[in-house]
C-alpha cells in the first residue's frame, strides 16, 4: 500500500497482506478455527466502519491487529457470559512432533478452563501483556487480575493431565 492512502480504499489495499496476519493472531489465541475465522471477520468489518467513520485513518497491519485484540476480548466476554463446548482442536502448522503434541494439549487444557480463567492466561502468556494491559481489557484492577491470574495458573495445573508430566519423571 502506498503511504498515505485513507478510507476504505486503504483498507482494501492493505488486505490481501493483512488477512493472513490478523488471522493468525486471532488462530494463536483461541482453540476453534471457526471462532477465528468468526473474529477475523469481526476484525475487518469493524475496520471499514472505523476507516467510514474517520476517513483520515491509515489502515496498516499492526492497527488491524490491535481491532483483533479488542475483537477476541469480546469474544471471551460473551464466551464467559454463554459457554461453547469445544468441538475440535485447532489445526496446527507441521511442525516437531513433540511441540506439535504439547500445544495440543495445551490448547486442549485452555479450552477446558473456565472462560475467565482462559482469557487472563491467553492475555498475559499468549499476548504477552502486562498485568497492568490485562487489567484494563475487561476493566479489572491490578490487584485483581493478580489474583485472577493466580487462580487461572492453579486450574491449568490442576486440568493439565497428570500422564503427560508424569512421563518424564516415572518409566
Amino acid at each position: 500500500m502506498s503511504a498515505g492512502h485513507t478510507g476504505p480504499r486503504a483498507l482494501l489495499e492493505v488486505y490481501d497482506e493483512a488477512l493472513p496476519a490478523v488471522y493468525g493472531y486471532v488462530f494463536r489465541r483461541c482453540v476453534d478455527r471457526r471462532v477465528a475465522e468468526d473474529v477475523t471477520s469481526e476484525v475487518f468489518l469493524a475496520a471499514m466502519d472505523g476507516v467510514r467513520r474517520d476517513t483520515s485513518v491509515v489502515p496498516t497491519t499492526p492497527w488491524l491487529i490491535g481491532i483483533a485484540r479488542h475483537k477476541l476480548a469480546d469474544h471471551w466476554r460473551r464466551v464467559q457470559r454463554t459457554p461453547e463446548p469445544v468441538s475440535e482442536l485447532p489445526e496446527a502448522a507441521d511442525d516437531d512432533w513433540d511441540a506439535h503434541l504439547d500445544r495440543m494439549l495445551a490448547h486442549a487444557t485452555l479450552a477446558r478452563l473456565t472462560p475467565v480463567n482462559r482469557a487472563a492466561l491467553t492475555l498475559r502468556y499468549v499476548d504477552d501483556l502486562t498485568v497492568a494491559d490485562c487489567a484494563d481489557v475487561p476493566g479489572r484492577t491490578v490487584g485483581a487480575t493478580e489474583a485472577l491470574l493466580t487462580r487461572a495458573k492453579r486450574e491449568f495445573r490442576n486440568t493439565y493431565p497428570q500422564t503427560a508430566s508424569a512421563e518424564g519423571g516415572h518409566a
